[in-house]
C-alpha cells in the first residue's frame, strides 16, 4: 500500500504540478492523485517505472521458461511410461467415460459436487 502521505488530490498536483514532479524525482516514490477522494491515478519517475516494468518482464520471462521446463518433463514421464507399456487404451465409449469421471472428479474438488 501507499504511504498515506503520498496521496494527493488532482487539483492540488494541478496547482503544484512543478513541486511534486521534483520531489518524485528526487525520492522515487510515487504519489497517489485522488479525484473526489478516491484514488484515481499514480505519478511515477519515469526511470523507477521503467525499472518496475522491466523487472515484472525479467520475472515473466522466467515464468515462461519454468513451465515450459515442467512441461517438458512431464512429457518426457509420458515418453518413458509410454516406452515401458504403462499405458491404457480407450474406446470411444471408455474414453467419454474416462472424460466423465475427470469432469465429476474436478467438480468434486472445487466443491462444486459432495
Amino acid at each position: 500500500m501507499f504511504n498515506i502521505q503520498n496521496i494527493h488530490s488532482l487539483t492540488e498536483f494541478k496547482r503544484n504540478a512543478n513541486s511534486y514532479i521534483d520531489t518524485i524525482r528526487s525520492t522515487k516514490a510515487p504519489i497517489v492523485l485522488t479525484v473526489n477522494g478516491e484514488a484515481a491515478v499514480v505519478v511515477q519517475d519515469a526511470i523507477a517505472y521503467q525499472s518496475l516494468v522491466d523487472r515484472f518482464q525479467a520475472r515473466e520471462v522466467e515464468i515462461r521458461e519454468m513451465k515450459l521446463e515442467v512441461l517438458r518433463k512431464e512429457i518426457q514421464v509420458a515418453i518413458d511410461q509410454i516406452k515401458a507399456g504403462e499405458y491404457t487404451e480407450y474406446t470411444e465409449e471408455t474414453l467419454t467415460e474416462f472424460c466423465d469421471e475427470i469432469m465429476r472428479e474436478g467438480r468434486r474438488d472445487i466443491g462444486l459436487l459432495a
